[in-house]
């Protein structure tokens, strides 16, 4: 199966420019043959905080029936990344998961929020799992500074998901933390990571892209530079049960000890 991660430059605070440039490199996946596309974490704002007033999607309206119109035009399922979405308990930082029918499998919003970037005073965190399904496959999404949180993708992971998605918008000043966590994840759980990365910069960052799509073995399948791309790669889930046999991690865990 065909995967694209959308590594955009998002324009900060300007929602009409970011909608315009997500429509573009999702044409490009489409035109790639890639049956999943995923964008990176709040693709439609940047980390424009102050003024989520203004610029944030009520209930994620405009980006669902966006992400919906998009995924039924090219028969494509898409990982929305994230979007700052606005309910009636506060702003989240919600991916929205769309198949190719159209229809939105999964909402989850972001379960641990970043003090480095000030998420806490701005957003509200989640509290649901980010299981869903496509293709008859079990997957989980994640956002960004979740990566260093090993024990919630082990707990997706034991509940059966195979392919981690993770949008993010991660700073350049510590790519060495985006690449060493992200193929440790994929080590660990014996499973697809997907990491979508902004590329790019706003007034207080420079963004560190290198999208990354990993195997079940840890190998790095595809990974993008630091500017705007569209990152293609393919994943086979027979592989993961391969990998699987080879070292049945999960057959000698001692779940009694921790």
């Amino acid at each position: 199966m065909k995967i694209s991660c959308l590594q955009m430059d998002i324009a900060f605070g300007s929602p009409h420019v970011n909608y315009e440039r997500a429509a573009s490199l999702l044409e490009q996946a489409h035109k790639a043959g890639c049956k999943i596309a995923v964008l990176p974490e709040l693709w439609t704002t940047g980390y424009d905080l102050t003024r989520l007033d203004e610029i944030a999607d009520k209930n994620a309206a405009k980006a669902k029936t966006f992400l919906s119109d998009t995924a039924k035009k090219y028969g494509m399922h898409i990982v929305g990344g994230s979007v700052a979405n606005d309910t009636e308990d506060g702003v989240k930082n919600t991916m929205i998961v769309v198949n190719n029918k159209g229809e939105v499998v999964k909402e989850y919003s972001k379960l641990h929020l970043f003090r480095l970037m000030n998420e806490e005073k701005y957003l509200i965190a989640g509290d649901e799992d980010g299981l869903f399904e496509l293709e008859g496959e079990k997957m989980a999404g994640f956002i960004c500074y979740d990566i260093r949180f090993p024990e919630w993708f082990r707990k997706q992971v034991l509940n059966g998901a195979r392919v981690l998605f993770v949008p993010a918008e991660w700073p350049l000043t510590r790519v060495d933390h985006w690449r060493t966590l992200l193929i440790a994840r994929a080590i660990e759980n014996q499973a697809y990571v997907i990491a979508c990365n902004r590329s790019g910069s706003d007034p207080d960052n420079k963004f560190a892209g290198h999208s990354m799509i990993i195997g079940p073995w840890g190998e790095v399948i595809a990974e993008a530079g630091e500017a705007e791309e569209l990152l293609v790669g393919e994943i086979d889930f027979a592989f993961i049960k391969e990998i699987r046999s080879r070292i049945p991690v999960f057959e000698d865990r001692r779940e009694s000890y921790y």
